[in-house]
């Protein structure tokens, strides 16, 4: 069927068969995305905050608390929205065309308007649309890493004829949907589309299990029972207290329910949200895309890493690192496929025209090659990348780095014949035009074989003689060696020749050649990746490979990026398949890589690590690794090389596939976790020593300090900027030396809860001690004005004493957080406001101020600031002891 089908008959079965696109799982709409936030626990405090606002009477108090409500929920999902939109953006980036010959005519046309039936053709560089049975493949190589996770292209045969029950990997007759044609060309006919290619039905097996709760909506889940819970008993306690006393029913209820307004930290989900929002911000810049706001923090209780090698640890840009000529070994300096660098021997730079081998060596690898180099821009950048195999693209930066252009070359020396690569005979011969009435072949291939083929050698000064059992030792001892250092090796070897064979063949036209050299070949480690690492040690990550690539070769790569230090921290799949689930959970806390691994390895050795009690993120980009990605605590996908049932399955997409993003990103994670404690520690005391102004002012039967409306007042004034401007602390020093916390500790551990009861009777005492003083001097008016402006003062004081837990203010910058400074400024101006207008002072219960009452109260209110300092000197003078 050469002509393909005709477009109406492509249009009938377009309108039989759907659009040729993967069904993506419709999302939440906006309104069940809403009820989604509102689901939260600390948001159902909120609401019935505004309730009991309403009761007491404060209807404003209430519509602020509604407005955080609202806030909340918005942000969250405007959030999530976004991340979506954001995904979608990446899938139409990634979907390809498709090259499709109907009525005799070639054409090119979405590739989600192929059918089944549909001829389709195929060259270098493009992604094969659908599932198609090949009908003519011409060198065919397939990269198939996103279906099987084998990182090497799959070589195909259209003649070859299957039977029985055949393994996707050896369908070697087919192309599926979404892999990449790396080298040659091909035509097929589309077998499958849409969900029932074979990437559909993987697409569709993904079950969507819900995942479980990050860290930190377990703990902001515990905390906000235990503190309505609490809230509930103490008011309790207050209401009955003042019955006891002969206080007004009314009254005392008023108090009950204003003081529990006041306790309640109804500020926290909103600051929570607004703080992982801004650190989704945050992260974009550092090229990650967070799919949900809470699994930004869960990036800050990461144990261990899995990532996958090729781009994510590596270059993903095979690059020659090694040559040699008889004789000589050669390193190739530069990056990646940027063709600026050099050649030296003994470190010191050589002219690849001085060197007749060397240069002999350079040509063949330009010569004989069908791969391409090019420069490209994107968003401003201008980078360098391959069209073709990326073993030759290899070869032909490697010359572009001695100065020698493969284009030119071909224009000097056209290509007249050639004898494909084959599987077989591990050889690829090209024929050229030469010099004069000159003819050239160029021979690269496997060397133990092309050595066999080859009767003389090239010297590095380019004298040509026979080959003896010597140097055929040397070269082999030369080829073992860079093996072991895990390069791909290949040699090189030509012949003159008088004329072109019209119908060349390898027995006569691969044999009697002379041997030039061997190149060396790895795809580098990425330089960021091993900065990156050294991160993740000092902060207590292990980072593990997980990688199909052979053990000698991921071994390597591991040891330069300081992954592992001996052999013994390997395992192979081979060998996963022999051990129990126990054996692989107790090899999985000394084992950091994992090699020849197939998908199936990957979800075994995530859950392993995870039983081991880690936190563990996973990297993927194929199919194959969405269950894998799913079991982790955080699955990362990449944005680049990803497909898109990876993308969805992710919570974290890496818009540059590059390791030390993920890193980035967990330190991030830390720092949002760190203000989260921060804003948490300064809301607790402060509500604490609120509860015990109250309840032993009664205790000790004096008049209440605190009216309801100044609880009310108090709560507006220091719950919402002073915390939010906590959650905009910088990185403190030493973050990411810290060992990972213990995901099962709370929020307010065992340091949280002395450092609380420290501040909050150090403010009551402070708070007591103003009113006492007013109360007795002046009048109970005086005095509750006096207790209201130390207790604002003195949390506003705190606040800043609050921005580290470790730190003194004065060494982290005591006014370097504009934010808090802001907040503070507009707090202490709203207190001043209902001092000294008139109007006010009727409706908050207030009396004047003077210079001396000012003096005084702000004296008071530096007693928790000073105790709060005082308490980080001593425990550092006893960590020191």
């Amino acid at each position: 069927m050469t002509s393909g089908l005709s477009p109406d008959e492509a249009k009938r079965r377009l309108e039989k068969y759907g659009n040729n696109e993967l069904a993506q799982k419709k999302g939440p709409g906006i309104l069940s995305m809403l009820l989604e936030q509102l689901k939260d626990y600390m948001v159902i405090i909120l609401i019935i905050a505004s309730i009991v606002s309403i009761l007491v009477g404060e209807v404003t108090d209430s519509i602020v608390i509604i407005g955080i409500v609202i806030l909340n929920s918005c942000l969250g999902v405007f959030q999530e929205y976004r991340a979506g939109k954001a995904l979608e953006a990446l899938k139409k980036m990634s979907a390809p065309n498709a090259k499709v010959i109907r009525g005799g005519q070639q054409m090119m046309v979405p590739a989600s308007e192929l059918v089944p039936g549909d001829l389709v053709t195929l060259d270098t560089g493009d992604y094969i649309p659908a599932d198609i049975r090949l009908t003519s493949t011409v060198n065919l190589k397939v990269d198939e890493a996103a279906l099987t996770g084998e990182s090497v292209p799959v070589e195909k045969h259209a003649e070859m004829r299957l039977e029985g029950d055949v393994g996707l990997g050896d369908r070697k007759n087919s192309g599926f949907m979404s892999t990449l044609v790396t080298y040659g060309r091909g035509a097929g006919i589309v077998t499958s589309t849409g969900m029932n290619t074979v990437i559909g039905k993987i697409a569709e097996m993904i079950q969507e299990d819900e995942k479980e709760e990050t860290p930190l909506q377990k703990k902001l889940a515990q905390m906000g029972k235990f503190l309505g819970t609490a809230c509930l008993v103490i008011c309790g306690l207050v209401f009955v207290l003042g019955l006891f006393r002969g206080e007004p029913l009314l009254e005392m209820f008023m108090t009950a329910v204003s003081l529990a307004v006041a306790a309640i930290p109804e500020g926290l989900p909103a600051v929570v949200t607004i703080v992982l929002a801004l650190g989704m911000q945050r992260m974009v810049k550092h090229h990650s895309i967070m799919k949900k706001l809470h699994a930004v923090e869960t990036l800050g209780s990461t144990t261990v890493i899995c990532s996958d090698k090729t781009g994510t640890l590596t270059q993903n840009q095979m690059t020659i690192v090694k040559m040699y000529v008889p004789g000589t070994e050669m390193d190739v300096l530069g990056e990646g496929y940027n063709p600026a660098g050099w050649i030296s021997i003994n470190g010191h730079k050589i002219d690849a025209a001085d060197e007749p081998a060397v240069k002999r060596l350079l040509e063949i690898q330009a010569l004989c090659n069908d791969a391409r180099l090019e420069q490209r821009s994107e968003n401003g950048d201008n980078f360098w990348t391959i069209i073709g195999d990326p073993t030759e693209g290899a070869m032909i930066v490697a010359a572009a780095k001695a100065g020698i252009d493969r284009l030119k070359m071909n224009e000097l020396h056209p290509r007249l014949q050639e004898i494909p690569f084959d599987s077989q005979r591990k050889l690829m011969t090209t024929f050229h035009k030469g010099h004069g009435d000159k003819f050239f072949s160029f021979t690269k291939g496997a060397p133990d074989i092309l050595i066999e083929r080859c009767d003389r050698i090239m010297r590095r000064d380019g004298k040509i003689e026979p080959i003896t059992p010597d140097d055929v030792k040397a070269i082999l001892d030369e080829n073992k060696k860079l093996a072991s250092m895990a390069y791909r090796v290949l040699a090189m070897s030509f012949r003159e020749l008088h004329e072109v064979p019209e119908h060349p063949n390898s027995e006569s036209d691969e044999r009697g050649m002379v041997f030039c050299g061997l190149v060396g070949m790895i795809d580098p480690p990425r330089l960021e990746a091993m900065e990156a690492i050294k991160t993740c040690k000092s902060a207590g990550i292990r980072v593990v490979m997980i990688t199909g690539d052979y053990r000698e070769t991921a071994a390597a790569i591991a040891k330069q990026l300081g992954i592992i230090e001996s052999d013994d921290q390997v395992l192979a799949g081979s060998e996963l398949n022999q051990m129990s689930e126990n054996e692989i959970a107790e090899a999985a806390k000394r084992v950091n890589v994992y090699a020849r691994v197939s998908p199936e390895h990957k979800v075994t050795i995530v859950q392993a690590i995870k039983s081991n009690g880690n936190i563990a993120a996973m990297t993927g980009d194929g199919v194959n690794d969405a269950p894998a990605l799913k079991r982790a605590d955080i699955g990362i996908a990449m944005g680049i090389t990803g497909t898109d049932v990876t993308k969805e399955t992710a919570d974290m997409i890496l818009t540059d596939d590059n390791f030390s993003s993920i890193v980035k990103a967990v330190e991030e994670g830390r720092v949002i976790y760190s203000n989260i404690r921060k804003f948490v520690f300064f809301l607790m005391s402060c509500n604490v020593g609120e509860i015990l102004v109250i309840f032993l002012s009664m205790i000790l039967n004096w008049p209440i300090p605190l009216l309801p409306i100044h609880l009310l007042w108090v709560n507006l004034l220091t719950d919402a900027l002073p915390a939010l401007a906590l959650g905009t602390e910088k990185k403190e020093p030493g973050l990411m030396k810290e060992k990972p916390r213990d995901p099962n500790e709370s929020i307010i551990n065992k340091p949280m809860l002395i450092n609380i009861a420290v501040q909050s009777i150090a403010m009551t005492a402070a708070v007591l001690t103003s009113f006492y003083f007013g109360w007795t001097k002046y009048g109970v008016d005086t005095g509750r004005t006096y207790a209201l402006v130390t207790l604002i003062l003195s949390e506003l004081f705190r606040a800043y004493t609050a921005r580290s837990e470790k730190f003194l203010v004065f060494k982290i910058g005591l006014f370097s957080n504009r934010n808090m400074n802001t907040a503070t400024l507009v707090s202490f101006a709203l207190l001043v406001m209902i001092i000294i207008v008139p109007g006010l002072r009727g409706i908050f219960s207030v009396t004047p101020f003077s210079w001396y009452d000012w003096d005084f109260v702000i004296i008071l209110s530096l007693v928790p600031f000073a105790f709060g300092e005082l308490t980080k000197l001593l425990k550092r003078a006893f960590k020191r002891a």
